[in-house]
């Protein structure tokens, strides 16, 4: 691994700690390979809805956890925790306080070009904000779809083949979860632009983005479960969206599924059979 990459702030939502599909090794390996002053965990961070449901939390999941907090300490990072819908249960307690880490609703991070309003998005989800008891179902049927997609990508790992994101094709070629995307993307940026903001930086819907809307600028963090991506803050104002297979390749680095043993969702796979 080279040196470590010096940048002003990092984004990161949707890790999902807790769940069998979260990507914390990824996650983890990402945020070890940078040296940032702020590291902004814009909601779902864990997963109190699959831990209530049952979830395994896995050592990985621990690992992430304690980078931050080693971070914080060796690094002097400030760590901006912003509340998701799936780890709704820390509304109650916000906004709170703790030394260099802070936990919030939303955050407002200024830059020399102006201000960048930084919200989870669940709040723009009518599903979400209307009825619970729909979302967590809606939610119910993701996971089954990932589990699909597990058992999928265990046949492409035997035939030697790379990781392919079934799940997120799916939903790319359903036009009601487009439809859905567009007016999300609208709300967002209608709502910074109510709040004299620059930009907005989001997660929530796991549809990572970096766009003009009009005249606001739109950024969407993305997720650790399908596409492992995040908002990078080279220098004060210039954002970046960094997809982790890009990374790591621009680190002279293996894919990391290889390097692990091709461990998907937690299991070891056995070795792949290479096909001409």
């Amino acid at each position: 691994m080279k040196e470590k990459i010096d940048c002003e702030t990092l984004f990161l939502s949707d890790i999902h700690l807790g769940t069998r599909d979260s990507k914390a090794v990824e996650a983890t390996q990402f945020l070890k390979a940078h040296h940032c002053k702020r590291l902004v965990l814009n909601g779902d961070i864990v997963d109190g809805w699959a831990l209530k449901a049952g979830g395994k939390w896995r050592d990985s999941h621990t690992k992430f956890v304690r980078t931050v907090l080693k971070k914080m300490e060796k690094e002097d990072m400030e760590v901006i925790y912003l509340r998701g819908n799936h780890d709704d249960v820390l509304e109650r307690f916000l906004p709170l306080a703790f030394g260099k880490l802070t936990m919030e609703q939303e955050y407002i991070h200024e830059t020399p070009q102006g201000k960048y309003l930084v919200v989870h998005g669940d709040g723009f989800d009518s599903v979400t904000t209307s009825c619970k008891a729909i979302a967590v179902l809606g939610s119910f049927g993701y996971d089954t779809l990932l589990r699909i997609n597990r058992l999928y990508n265990r046949w492409r790992a035997w035939r030697g083949k790379t990781y392919y994101s079934l799940s997120k094709r799916v939903k790319a070629r359903v036009k009601s979860a487009l439809s859905f995307i567009d007016r999300y993307e609208d709300q967002l940026h209608q709502f910074a632009k109510g709040r004299n903001c620059k930009g907005i930086i989001c997660g929530h819907i796991h549809t990572a983005a970096n766009k003009m809307i009009e005249d606001v600028h739109y950024l969407n963090s993305g997720d650790w479960v399908e596409s492992m991506t995040a908002i990078v803050e080279k220098k004060p104002g210039e954002f970046e969206l960094i997809n982790y297979e890009d990374f790591r390749i621009s680190q002279g680095a293996e894919d990391l599924r290889a390097i692990r043993g091709l461990e998907i969702g937690g299991e070891k796979l056995p070795e792949p059979r290479l096909v001409a």
